[in-house]
This record gives structure tokens, sequence and C-alpha cells, in this order.
């Protein structure tokens, strides 16, 4: 396992002019990203909601790589997402994935059966053409550059250290900067009329 924010520190040196939604990843995200303008931060919309966006965007505007931070929470909440995006079939979209083996934005609960479920293998199994599996940085590290450059859709999953919330969500500190009005309002001035 590894901890999600070295991760986004890795990922940002590959990032080139990807629009990314951040996902369960936006708190570390907002300190990381030099393209605020091209970041999505959704913050917590309905637990399996980012995948679809995601793909939502990424058909919208097809020139625009886009990259999304999901959580394996999301994605049990809406396994339809992963053969829907398949089928779709974007080849600018890639779809990375935080196991962090629990729910911790809702206190810590474990994730049933977490240590022996393979997501990359279903996401194969949904039709991404490309999966992968990471559980060390050092890994992760030797092959985002291959896997930002390789056509789309892709899956990425990758263990992820919990950082377990329990605090009500009102007594939170917000890392969001902008509600998310302001970001697609910004995301739409940054990526101009579609064509």
């Amino acid at each position: 396992m590894f901890k999600t924010e070295d991760m986004l520190k890795v990922f940002a040196q590959y990032r080139g002019d990807a629009v990314v939604i951040p996902g369960r990843g936006g708190r570390h995200w907002v300190n990381i990203s030099t393209k605020p303008d091209r970041d999505v931060p959704l913050g917590d919309p309905a637990m399996g909601g980012h995948a679809s966006f995601g793909l939502g965007l990424a058909l919208s505007r097809p020139k625009e790589k886009v990259v999304l931070f999901d959580s394996e929470g999301d994605i049990l909440m809406n396994l339809g997402v992963l053969p829907t995006i398949a089928e779709q079939n974007p080849k600018n979209f890639y779809h990375f994935m935080l196991d962090n083996e629990c729910y911790a934005t809702t206190g810590g609960q474990p994730v049933p059966n977490a240590k022996n479920i393979a997501y990359d293998v279903i996401a194969k199994g949904s039709g991404y053409p490309s999966t992968y599996s990471f559980d060390n940085l050092e890994d992760f590290s030797n092959n985002i550059e291959a896997i930002l450059n390789s056509p789309g859709p892709v899956f990425v999953a990758m263990k992820v250290v919990p950082e377990i919330e329990n605090q009500p969500i009102g007594s939170r500190t917000r890392w969001q900067t902008r509600n998310r009005v302001q970001v697609i309002i910004d995301l739409q001035k940054e990526l101009g009329p579609r064509v």
C-alpha cells in the first residue's frame, strides 16, 4: 500500500494538460495541482457518481484527456458503470481507483472481502481493453507515463493507505476552494466551446 498524496505527486509530473477529476483524492490534489482550472473537484457526490460524471465529460470532450481518481466504495456502489464505460470506449478516459479496503469517509467500515477483490480483473471482464493493479509506489511510478500515453479507456486499481475520517461531515476541514457551480464555470472557460 502507498499514500494517496505520494501517488498524486508522482502523477502530477505526467499530467500534461489532462482534465483531472480528483474524486476521493481531492483533499490532497488541491495542494498539488498547478492547473486548478482544469480540475473538477466535485467533493463527495452520491457514492458511485464520479465515474459516470467522468465518462460524460470524456465523451463530450473527446480531444481532452480526462483522468478520474475514483474509489473502490464508489465502484461497488455502481458496478454497472464499468461495462457502460467499456461499451462507450472513450479513448481519452483514464480511470484510477483508490482501494483503501474501507469506507474511510464514513468512519472506516470495512469493505466486504476487501483483501481478495481484484478490481482490475472486474474491469477487464467488463470490457476495459487495458487494466493495471499496483500495491507499491515504485511500480506505479515506473508505469504511469506509459499508462497515460496509451489509448483509453484504461483502468488502474491502486492499494492505498486508509485515511479514516471520524468527524461529522460538517465539522471536517473544507479542502474545496470553489463550489461545484464555480468549478463547472471555470472548466467551461478553460476548455472553451465544444466543437
